[in-house]
């Protein structure tokens, strides 16, 4: 027996000290972490900024994946801080030029808008940008034809090809397994629910996604052919015949200026910096650039720029959107006194009607204290647009998705899946529709009826703020609304939205609209710091997730999140059609 005792105290001491061990481990590596990421990278005399990005381009600290975990991997990058960087290169004495060298680029359209603007800023300075390629995707060389010079790999490739969008259908998959489905939406335009009713895209969706590549197209292909100064007729020649896929081609077709292998362009760089041939290159990236940035959030007379990035969902979660978590930070925002105007970036498909109306509600009390700023990035629609109803003034990029003035309801059932496999459910109940929904059962007779009602009514709610902000009709709201999707070019036409335009000019009114000359701009949400990323990293359905989208892809497991997720069947949704994924 006393054997039995010492054998257990002596595995919970082990147990203890392993556990002391594995804690004191990841808590170096915390620091580690942490230390890394303040040390302040030199730069050299001479040097050449290489714009290399190898992760996510991301608009808010909310929708980095990153976790403890990851460490000694790359970090994903902020828009606003590649803008600033990029800014602070223009009179950086050490700073050369500019070398683009992605052939992948993880962004947005409006995302690569930005950095091609500030691209364009970077060489009125007199400073060179070269971009280089071996396989460039047609998203990278969008951003590479800003350059002086392109120039590809001998047996590279430029994938240009024009733009395209694939909708995934799963009204046949419902059909099959027995899963039933219910929908109300208002609009014919309201294409979020269409995977689940329909086995193909409908006339008027196919009208609105036509519509809207050939917007973001249009804006794309005209700035190419500008920079690359080839007429219209040739560059459409290229694009459909394929040409950026064969090197032979390339150069012909004034796609690229050369084809080099990687060192001989590096020769060439070293050339035009006039640095020895047996000297190494010297150059930085973007990110440890990025890392000499001076960070000034604290100061007075400050610009606030909130990021809305993500679905909007109820909750206080620090990803996407919750209500509950956005309430307080705009709050907060209202309250300080160094902050003298807000700016809201908002990159949204939409989501909860009812969180979305909680965070339109604090951001128009803030609005009557500070001047509040909207500024569209990749997707302002839906939920996206109707909190943008707060704003003194809307400015959008052309390419941005807005728009989808328009509410939907779903209900799903499992009932005829579970009947199929002999699992039955029986009610008992004291009112007519106190059971107004089962899973097994499917809703009660008054659930649809019900569910339609709350729809119209959200629809009218959502119009109005519409006329309100937009000082337009209820008629002329709804004539464009209808959950159609616009560009934000085409928004811009419409009266949508006030001004076409980037963050930075966005800010920039605000600090006018403020009255203030002198001012530092402060990045809301703050980025987690070391500890919370542990205790976030260690949440069981995080790791699950994470492991689940590296296993099956992120696309696939995109899919298998709209299929399961219970906030579909969770009140009354303002959201953007699911799979509009521009190719």
């Amino acid at each position: 027996m006393k054997n039995f005792i010492k054998n257990v105290f002596a595995n919970i001491i082990a147990i203890l000290i392993l556990g002391m061990v594995i804690f004191g481990f990841f808590t170096l590596i915390l620091f580690a972490s942490a230390a890394s990421e303040k040390q302040t990278p030199d730069v050299q005399k001479n040097s050449v900024l290489i714009l290399n990005f190898k992760t996510s381009i991301l608009e808010a600290y909310t929708e980095s994946e990153e976790s403890f975990l990851d460490f000694g991997k790359e970090k994903d990058l902020l828009l606003i801080d590649i803008l600033d960087a990029i800014k602070k290169a223009e009179t950086d004495e050490k700073i050369k030029g500019i070398s683009i060298e992605v052939d992948d680029l993880s962004a947005g359209p409006t995302q690569v808008d930005n950095i091609r603007a500030a691209l364009e800023d970077f060489k009125k300075t007199g400073k060179f940008v070269y971009a280089y390629g071996n396989n460039m995707s047609q998203k990278a060389y969008y951003l590479a034809s800003v350059a002086d010079k392109i120039y590809i790999n001998p047996v590279g490739m430029i994938e240009l090809k024009g733009l395209s969008t694939e909708v995934t259908f799963f009204k046949d998959f419902a059909d099959k397994y027995g899963i039933g489905v219910d929908v109300i939406r208002h609009g014919k335009f309201k294409a979020a629910v269409e995977p689940f009713i329909r086995n193909d895209i409908s006339p008027e969706n196919k009208e609105q996604l036509s519509t809207l590549l050939n917007d973001i197209w249009g804006n794309m292909s005209s700035k190419i052919q500008k920079s690359r100064k080839i007429d219209a007729l040739s560059f459409k020649t290229s694009v459909d015949s394929l040409y950026g896929f064969l090197p032979n081609l390339i150069v012909k077709n004034k796609l690229a200026d050369q084809l080099v292998q990687k060192t001989e362009y590096d020769n060439l760089l070293k050339k035009i910096l006039k640095t020895e041939e047996d000297k190494d290159l010297k150059k930085i990236s973007i990110t440890k650039y990025i890392n000499t940035l001076e960070n000034n959030d604290e100061t007075e007379n400050q610009i606030a720029v909130l990021y809305a990035a993500g679905e909007i969902f109820n909750g206080n979660d620090y990803s996407n959107i919750h209500s509950e978590k956005y309430v307080k930070y705009i709050k907060e925002l209202k309250d300080d006194k160094n902050v003298k105007a807000v700016v809201l970036r908002v990159n949204s498909p939409g989501g909860s009607g009812n969180a979305s109306d909680e965070i339109l509600f604090e951001l128009q009390q803030l609005k009557k204290k500070k001047p509040v700023i909207v500024s569209f990035g990749d997707y302002a629609a839906s939920g996206g647009y109707y909190i943008s109803m707060a704003a003194d003034k809307i400015y959008s990029e052309p390419n941005t998705l807005t728009g989808s003035i328009g509410v939907f309801g779903m209900v799903a059932n499992f009932k005829d899946l579970a009947n199929k496999n002999g699992i039955r459910s029986d009610i008992v109940s004291t009112n007519a529709n106190s059971q107004i929904y089962s899973p097994l059962s499917g809703p009660a007779n008054a659930t649809i009826p019900v569910l339609t009602k709350s729809v119209e009514l959200t629809y009218k709610r959502f119009v109005y703020f519409v006329t309100q902000n937009r000082k337009k009709s209820f008629e002329q709201i709804d004539a464009i609304g209808g959950g159609r999707v616009w560009s934000g070019t085409r928004a811009k036409q419409l009266g949508l939205v006030d001004e076409l335009g980037s963050l930075q000019q966005a800010i920039t009114y605000a600090a006018e609209k403020a009255k203030i000359k002198e001012y530092n701009v402060g990045n809301y949400p703050k980025k987690m710091d070391k500890f919370e990323q542990f205790f976030k990293s260690s949440n069981e359905e995080d790791i699950a997730a994470r492991v689940m989208s590296k296993k099956i892809g992120k696309e696939n497991f995109e899919i298998l999140q709209k299929l399961s997720d219970p906030k579909l069947s969770n009140g009354v949704q303002m959201a953007l059609p699911y799979q509009i994924k521009i190719k």
